[in-house]
């Protein structure tokens, strides 16, 4: 697992040219890791190769955890504007079973820098790596959104909850060979139709009642 550097902010890019610097460094960081594996990508090897000081990465990435939290990040960025493309389905846990597949499929075209990022996601203290934390936000956004539900019940941000929890699972035995990609889409299908059996139809169903809630921050 890789180790967390000293609890502190991570500066965020502010200026055009710091924001270029950022992509550097996350594209650096994603051919990196795409090459080996997690244990064997050295922080310098990143700095070096996105162009820019050692000191510069830290200041924006205080440790591997948050470089790859910052990678998964910007590769959930990417997917949700295709998603945004996203074609009409018959039911709102067919939309989001969509995404599932969508975003496994694309994980296992590059599994070394996908066991990159859901490692460094799923074993990160969220107070000390706020970009895990957005993961999961934007996951269920994206879930909520492909669904159309703009206002969630608590039942329903549980089930979506849920769902995500048991997708990383998923996910990660398919990267660790236990099962294969169509055994993965296979048992993401069954984790629809188990965990979003109360999820509600907006075309029918309108924007919710008065248990209806906004997403929790």
């Amino acid at each position: 697992m890789p180790r967390i550097a000293e609890a502190r902010d991570a500066a965020e890019p502010s200026s055009q040219e710091q924001r270029a610097r950022h992509v550097r460094m996350l594209t650096a960081a994603a051919e990196l890791a795409s090459e080996k594996e997690l244990a064997r990508v050295q922080m310098h090897e990143v700095a070096k190769r996105a162009g820019v000081a050692i000191g510069t990465l830290y200041r924006y990435f205080p440790s591997k955890t948050h470089l790859f939290a910052a990678v998964m990040v910007d590769q959930l960025e990417r997917l949700a504007s295709r998603s945004a493309r996203k074609p009409t389905y018959d039911a709102p846990q067919d939309a989001m079973r969509a995404v599932l597949v969508r975003a496994t499929r694309g994980l296992l075209r590059r599994p070394a820098l996908s066991t990159a990022m859901v490692m460094s996601t799923s074993t990160a203290n969220h107070d000390l790596v706020p970009d895990a934390a957005r993961v999961d936000r934007m996951f269920r956004q994206m879930l909520l959104d492909a669904a159309g539900i703009a206002q969630p019940t608590e039942v329903e941000v549980t089930s979506v909850r849920l769902l995500i929890q048991l997708w990383f699972g998923v996910v990660q035995s398919c990267l660790n060979g236990q099962i294969s990609l169509p055994q993965a889409e296979s048992d993401i299908r069954r984790a629809c139709e188990l965990l979003l059996v109360d999820l509600r139809d907006p075309r029918r169903d309108g924007p919710g009642d008065a248990n209806g809630i906004a997403p929790p921050s």
